[in-house]
């Protein structure tokens, strides 16, 4: 008996539930909280590594549509620019004190 084909099938998540993933854990993490793309990765896939160019390209265009900071140390950065560890983060409400 063979298994058809759609039983092994792994699915990619889309850019926007990555961004919904992103938004959910810095919601839940708290104001001038961060988190890791990795977090987001594991969550939406058992294969979280090959996921991890998905997250960074996901928080690039919601960087640039100014719905999320990353870091690297205290700099900002593009994430499919920059090598090694970065934080995402929400960015500050520049109307609060």
């Amino acid at each position: 008996m063979s298994i058809p084909a759609c039983a092994n099938a792994v699915t990619t998540p889309s850019r926007s539930e990555i961004a919904q993933e992103i938004a959910r854990q810095l919601s839940a993490r708290g104001p001038g909280k961060s988190i890791c793309p990795s977090e987001v990765a594991r969550v939406l896939a058992d294969d979280w590594r090959g996921l991890m160019d998905e997250v960074r390209a996901a928080a690039g265009e919601m960087m640039r549509d100014g719905r999320l900071r990353v870091t690297q140390g205290d700099a900002d950065v593009d994430p499919e620019e920059a090598s090694g560890p970065i934080r995402l983060r929400l960015p500050q409400d520049e109307r609060r004190p």
